[in-house]
């Protein structure tokens, strides 16, 4: 297993090299002059030149990649062109808000979406499980910010039960911070709820027609016993991919509903960055956000290892 988890420790090292390449070009070819966005318009070509090369956004490529990467692996992520101050502060602060929320979005989705697959397995073919399946799936395909807004008018505007905005103050503790996120979590929750439902469903519907199940139905074991030790645990692999596959997505990709709920998060700051050529927020945000992802599929592997250690072995031969 030690072998196993260093292999892919390895090819994630070789992920995120390539990935702060792609992510350092992609800076690069965004539209406009550094120098112009942040001194303006009307400001003197000179004054623009001057400020350019100052930040050394004048330089050659690799000079310019090697010192931003020599850096961000020191922990030292530059200075914001629009902030005026140190990037890491900034991605950090950003970071632990979003996952605050992908926290609060996956303590409601993952043991809903687990029961939800389940129950609509143990009950194929049936009305249940036809209204599990196509209630997840129907949520899947409907937009976040048609949800966002549907149900900020339900629960926000209607029946204020909870605000309308993420942003709490600045003295609030846990609770008042949870309740905040709440109505920004329900739109994730419901487009989460179809992918971990359905990866669920059928991970459940294999093991159960699988040769262990009958095994052990064979054996006599209670069908609770039979569910519980051996049929959740191998129907729960398919499920853990899409939630590690799922975090960086919550965690970078959530602009929208940071925008809609007004939370500033990792993604709205991502996205402010693109939009003023702030480079160092951009590459930096982005290439954390890649490393976020990394992790949560290294999680992953690990989990498979544990809950099916043939995986691990299987490799090894």
């Amino acid at each position: 297993m030690l072998s196993f988890l260093v292999r892919r420790v390895s090819l994630s090292f070789v992920t995120l090299f390539l990935l702060s390449i792609m992510v350092f070009l992609g800076g690069q070819v965004l539209p406009g002059n550094v120098g112009r966005a942040i001194l303006g318009p009307f400001a003197d070509q000179g004054a623009v030149d001057t400020l350019n090369h100052t930040l050394g956004v004048d330089r050659p490529l690799l000079t310019q990649y090697w010192s931003w990467i020599s850096n961000f692996v020191q922990g030292d992520m530059g200075t914001s062109y629009i902030y005026r101050s140190p990037v890491a502060p900034l991605v950090v602060d950003a970071l632990g808000n979003s996952v605050k929320l992908a926290f609060v979005a996956f303590v409601l989705v993952i043991p809903i979406g687990i029961l939800g697959g389940a129950v609509a397995a143990l009950n194929l073919n049936r009305p249940l499980d036809r209204i599990i399946t196509l209630g997840g799936l129907s949520m899947t395909v409907l937009p976040e910010f048609v949800t966002g807004i549907i149900l900020i008018l339900i629960f926000g505007v209607w029946l204020r039960w909870l605000p309308i905005s993420a942003a709490w103050p600045h003295d609030a503790g846990f609770f008042r911070q949870l309740y905040h996120l709440i109505l920004p979590s329900m739109p994730l929750f419901l487009v989460l709820f179809g992918y971990v439902g359905r990866m669920a469903r059928s991970g459940m519907i294999e093991a159960l027609d699988s040769d262990y199940t009958r095994t052990a139905v064979l054996k006599g074991l209670p069908w609770r016993t039979v569910i519980w030790r051996h049929v959740l645990r191998n129907a729960l692999l398919p499920t853990i991919t899409v939630i590690a596959t799922q975090t960086g997505y919550l965690i970078g990709g959530l602009v929208v509903i940071e925008t809609l709920f007004r939370y500033q998060g990792v993604g709205s700051l991502i996205f402010t960055a693109a939009r003023g050529k702030d480079f160092p927020i951009l590459v930096s945000g982005t290439l954390v956000v890649g490393i976020v992802y990394a992790v949560a599929t290294l999680a992953a592997d690990f989990l498979y290892s544990m809950l099916n250690p043939r995986i691990s072995l299987g490799n090894e031969q």
